[in-house]
């Protein structure tokens, strides 16, 4: 690795952020430099949430908004009132492979996404699914719930994409055209959410309900300003370095474990079962 290639100067890259695996900083940045022509297309225009564990994910990270005091001059920044911190926060714009590396070198392990971009940000484009299963339910009844709800998209002619959470879940999107609020697509998750909870006693869809042993929440409530997921191709701060990651339908099968999508086997799956995804944003009717 040589900062020839890039404006980012380099710190700790020794540092073990992944004990488990024996996984360094260097290994990390890297990972995003080989997933960046995949994880870029995505992130382009889309205010960022980072979770930072510069000292590993065994050691407590923080969650961050706003930029952090040191931001190069060459970092794109959203400025955007926020409701929550109560002020202004300059939102990072991940829109170059330098932005991505200089994240990585923040120890950024974890990159969520707004679900609208900064030049409409009132107005989403993608309506998101979060499968939420409460143990002992686990991923295996996420996947279970997840093909419900395929079925259910399907019936409507609705194309529907879906990744691991790189947790214990998945999240099923579907890219909606222009022109919908988040109360839009909010309102159209929960009402499928309640439409399979009312045939599926596995299912809840209140959030009073999520924390029912063995259920599994369809979380409608990340359909709001300023909400966020995990981006595709993100890490996640789990032992095993897991991979939030784009999958193909006919992958999702009960056996699915996130473990098995990590840092170092996702860089080399051939295929992008998310690829120009944006390019198909449809109608809710």
């Amino acid at each position: 690795m040589t900062e020839k290639l890039t404006r980012v100067k380099f710190s700790n890259l020794d540092k073990i952020l992944y004990p488990e695996p024996n996984i360094t900083k260097a290994q990390v940045i890297e990972y995003y430099i080989r997933v960046a022509p995949r994880i870029l297309d995505f992130l382009f225009d889309r205010p960022l949430a980072i979770t930072r564990f510069p000292n590993g994910v065994n050691a407590s990270g923080f969650y961050e908004k706003d930029a952090p005091v040191g931001t190069p001059n060459w970092v794109e920044l959203y400025k955007r009132y926020s409701e929550s911190a109560e002020r202004e926060l300059n939102y990072i714009l991940c829109n170059n492979l330098d932005t991505l590396i200089w994240l990585a070198n923040l120890a950024a392990l974890e990159i969520h996404v707004t679900l609208s971009k900064s030049k409409s940000f009132q107005n989403p484009d993608i309506a998101l699914f979060d499968i939420d299963p409460e143990p002992p339910a686990n991923l295996s009844d996420a996947v279970e719930v997840s093909l419900l709800l395929k079925e259910r998209l399907d019936s409507l002619g609705l194309v529907s994409y879906v990744k691991t959470s790189g947790k214990k879940g998945l999240h099923v999107v579907v890219p909606v055209g222009e022109g919908y609020t988040f109360n839009q697509t909010r309102e159209f998750v929960h009402g499928i959410g309640k439409l399979l909870a009312a045939e599926s006693e596995t299912i809840v869809s209140e959030l009073p309900d999520t924390k029912k042993p063995g259920t599994v929440f369809i979380d409608y409530l990340q359909n709001s300003h300023g909400r966020t997921m995990a981006c595709p191709y993100s890490l996640r701060a789990t032992p095993q370095a897991t991979v939030s990651t784009p999958l193909k339908w006919n992958e999702v099968k009960k056996n699915l474990k996130s473990e098995n999508f990590n840092l170092l086997n996702v860089a080399k799956i051939e295929t992008d079962s998310w690829r120009d995804i944006m390019k198909n944003r449809q109608s809710l009717g």
